[in-house]
């Protein structure tokens, strides 16, 4: 696991914002993938679209871009073979390289790397290059399979930190609300595009904050189960009962495990912030 296998549909790490997701799905159709950036610290290759992945590094360049073409490969494999692409808008806070115009996984300096104030610079995205980016890696996806449908959901994890300059409630309250708006956007918009409340369940004032953990942050089981109970419910009308129950026990089980295990690496910000 803090290899990040069995955790995705590619070893891709988490994926937090838009442009990430568009970079990716770019780079994994595309006929000749762009040189990689990569990090050297101590003699080990570190990959900085996915920094955390192989926690001590790559042996070498060529260890790295072979396993970064693997997971381009379960990335064009898991798009060509699904019936239903479910992303979660996460984030809109983002660092990004000035010179290739590209957006790293955390911000450099974090888990790797060193913070270059003349190369990186943040990025606090804005509705419209959020919905830019979505539509433009769903038309690459659906070109691939046009059977494809998406489901979007946002984030209840509020911020831990931010770079924005803020105050982290308020910028919190920022970072959601365009979330959600691009969300239900992406829904008007696109017939193949489904919004499920998530989102609303967990923080809804209904229940007073009694799916978060002490730390006011992270997601409990309780609140997990609640959440997929309902999505499950909700499909029984389209699937039928009996298909969605061979489904829902297995992933409810995934998604509480996860919800446990899984570190959010935005949480490094809090390190940077220091």
């Amino acid at each position: 696991q803090a290899f990040g296998y069995s955790l995705y549909s590619g070893r891709y790490g988490n994926i937090y914002t838009t442009r990430q997701f568009r970079q990716l799905v770019e780079e994994a159709f595309c006929e000749t993938p762009p040189d990689p950036l990569i990090w050297e610290k101590d003699g080990r290759f570190f990959d900085p679209l996915r920094p955390a992945i192989e926690p001590d590094g790559f042996a070498s360049r060529d260890e790295l871009i072979a396993a970064r073409e693997a997971v381009y490969a379960a990335i064009r494999k898991a798009v060509s073979e699904a019936d239903i692409f479910v992303f979660t808008l996460g984030l809109t806070e983002s660092w990004r390289n000035i010179e290739h115009d590209f957006e790293y996984a955390l911000c450099p300096g974090t888990v790797t790397g060193a913070f270059d104030p003349q190369k990186h610079e943040f990025v606090n995205h804005k509705h419209a290059s959020i919905f830019a980016d979505v539509r433009a890696a769903l038309r690459i996806m659906r070109e691939q399979n046009r059977k494809l449908k998406m489901l979007v959901t946002v984030s209840p994890v509020p911020l831990t930190a931010t770079a924005s300059g803020q105050h982290v409630l308020t910028a919190t309250t920022y970072s959601k609300s365009v979330l959600r708006g691009v969300a239900g956007q992406l829904c008007e918009r696109f017939k193949q595009v489904d919004y499920f409340p998530s989102y609303e369940i967990i923080t809804s004032p209904v229940y007073r904050g009694m799916f978060y953990a002490p730390n006011m942050r992270s997601v409990v089981p309780e609140g997990v189960a609640v959440v997929m109970s309902n999505f499950f419910d909700d499909q029984q009308a389209a699937f039928g009962a009996e298909k969605v129950a061979k489904v829902a026990k297995p992933v409810t089980r995934v998604a509480q495990a996860r919800a446990d295990d899984v570190k959010c690496e935005e949480e490094m910000l809090d390190a940077f912030a220091r």
